[in-house]
């Protein structure tokens, strides 16, 4: 009897020491399993997003937008006259202005006689909004001669349809770090004599080729 009862005392041990290290390997998994690091509290970093870049295309009359290889917007516009030409090359957009005032260039010889309009005036060739790429002398602008899109008659600047100039200066400043709501485009287009001056945070690149 005292023989049995040890041994039944010796297996009784033995089970518990292996049970006791089954479940420390259980709790204690190896950092190579596949749910090692998983379960820290922290999301995966987003992958960053592409930035914004235009391309004006000179030959073809039209401006494209694009994030990294997707193409967002197509644009027909108009380009500079052939003694007027519109600057090729890559610039830096970083400043609009809604509801711009227009004063006639001093020493343009196209520009006797024309008085200066401000903001939201008929005669204002500026419409809706200047997106300048080469301060102060060139801009992207909506303009009332919409006939002339696709034509080369400006006077080097970059013409659009006032419309589709408003969608585009509202992408460039929601990816330039400067987004508004829409009762804030709102009130803009509909407080035509409120000129306002916008700088992005992050300005967007503009590309101009033949």
């Amino acid at each position: 009897m005292t023989i049995y009862r040890k041994t039944l005392a010796v297996a009784t041990l033995l089970t518990g020491l292996l049970g006791a290290r089954t479940a420390s390997a259980q709790i204690e998994l190896p950092r190579t399993a596949p749910t090692a690091g998983r379960d820290t509290g922290l999301e995966a970093p987003a992958p960053s997003e592409a930035p914004l870049t235009l391309r004006a295309d000179l030959g073809a009359r039209m401006l494209i937008v694009r994030r990294g290889d997707s193409t967002l917007k197509t644009f027909a516009v108009a380009v500079g006259q052939d003694k007027y030409p519109t600057p090729v090359g890559t610039f830096e957009i970083s400043k609009i202005v809604w509801n711009p005032s227009w004063r006639p260039p001093p020493d343009a010889e196209w520009a006797k006689g024309k008085t200066a309009k401000g903001p939201g005036d008929a005669g204002n060739p500026m419409k809706v909004v200047k997106i300048f790429f080469q301060d102060p002398d060139y801009y992207i602008h909506g303009t009332g001669d919409v006939e002339s899109l696709g034509s080369a008659a400006s006077h080097g600047c970059l013409r659009m349809d006032p419309r589709e100039v408003a969608d585009l200066a509202k992408i460039i400043m929601e990816h330039g770090g400067q987004p508004r709501d829409e009762n804030w485009f709102w009130r803009i287009l509909h407080s035509r004599r409120e000129e306002k001056i916008i700088y992005l945070d992050n300005p967007v690149s503009l590309t101009i080729a033949d």
